[in-house]
């Protein structure tokens, strides 16, 4: 029998300095089975750090055909094409020549691997925005995890003050080049 999706409930206090946002944020999102912790948390930190008015997310691993969260726009083209993980270059290439925008937020233990194959074939390409997640990061977020998230994130000069449960966890998105 397979297995269901655990949904999460998120209220996420959003404090964007760079962008002069300051929003509470209220969503849910859904954990595939077949998703782990990791990436779930990393889709829902991706969907704070861009958060705009119709940002959503999508299918996710469910369809492979489309990323994990988007804003469409009023005509129907896609705005914002965002992806977690890894994934081929080709793909977000791709993706670039449907969407105005392409975001990757990257981590996993073999990012450093991935940045040496896939970084010098996206070198070049406007449309793509590439920021690395510290696994040291991830990995405190997943101690916190319940099934009701209560964040409180604070984005300033490219750094991310998340604070849980009145512990502040701290990390630096990285910006991705060749």
């Amino acid at each position: 029998m397979a297995q269901p999706c655990i949904i999460y409930r998120a209220n996420i206090q959003l404090s964007d300095i760079d962008r002069n946002i300051y929003e509470t944020l209220q969503t849910t999102i859904a954990k595939h089975p077949s998703e782990t912790e990791e990436r779930m948390l990393v889709r829902l930190l991706a969907y704070a750090v861009c958060y705009e008015g119709d940002l959503t997310f999508t299918k996710g691993v469910a369809a492979g055909d489309e990323p994990d969260l988007w804003l469409i726009g009023p005509d129907g083209r896609v705005q914002s094409w965002i992806e977690v993980g890894l994934p081929d270059a080709e793909r977000l290439i791709k993706a670039s020549r449907h969407a105005e925008q392409v975001i990757l937020f990257a981590f996993g233990s073999s990012r450093s691997i991935w940045e040496k194959q896939q970084l010098v074939k996206l070198s070049g390409m406007d449309k793509i925005k590439l920021f690395g997640i510290e696994q040291q990061f991830i990995s405190a977020l997943i101690t916190t995890l319940q099934r009701s998230i209560n964040w409180s994130l604070t984005i300033t000069e490219g750094s991310l003050y998340l604070t849980v449960n009145a512990e502040t966890i701290e990390s630096q998105l990285a910006i991705l080049t060749v």
